[in-house]
């Protein structure tokens, strides 16, 4: 683990959307797969979105060969509801950028079977992670300290989607 201090909000925004977008054009330089992007929601990373959004809008990072899976949803919110994490998301990031619909993913509040869900997403990460290089940020940010951890285990990931 790498912790990178930032004297503010603004600063370690821009640092990991920096970080993410150099982790996508490098891996787009090498390998014409996707990139795999493990993504939080809240309002912490809305900094860093933002910064994203610019950077995609500049030309300087594309995310039309990058697939994201978002950590967590809330049970029985439909995908349109306001408060449902997946309408967040793309009220928030997705819609602002060249990302493909079908490379997002986030898990269904209103899964019937929500082990099914569960299992169903672990597979897609699981598929994805034999085939790619992830990038997973922590997006903790204390009094200026941005924790990253680049290249960690997706099962840490995997804890934080289950319903």
């Amino acid at each position: 683990m790498r912790v990178v201090i930032r004297t503010d909000y603004e600063e370690c925004s821009s640092w990991a959307a920096n970080h993410i977008a150099s982790c996508i054009n490098e891996h787009q330089k090498k390998s014409d797969k996707p990139f795999v992007l493990g993504l939080p929601t809240g309002s912490t990373p809305l900094g860093t979105y933002k910064k994203l959004i610019e950077l995609n809008k500049a030309g300087k990072v594309s995310f039309k060969n990058v697939v994201t899976f978002n950590m967590d949803e809330y049970v029985g919110l439909a995908p349109e509801h306001d408060q449902s994490y997946h309408y967040f998301m793309w009220e928030n990031f997705f819609k602002h950028i060249d990302i493909k619909k079908e490379n997002v993913h986030i898990l269904d509040g209103l899964a019937k079977d929500k082990e099914k869900e569960c299992a169903d997403y672990e597979k897609a990460i699981e598929y994805r992670k034999k085939a790619i290089e992830i990038c997973e940020t922590d997006w903790n940010i204390t009094e200026g300290e941005w924790v990253d951890i680049h290249k960690r285990e997706i099962e840490r990931l995997m804890d934080k989607i289950r319903i």
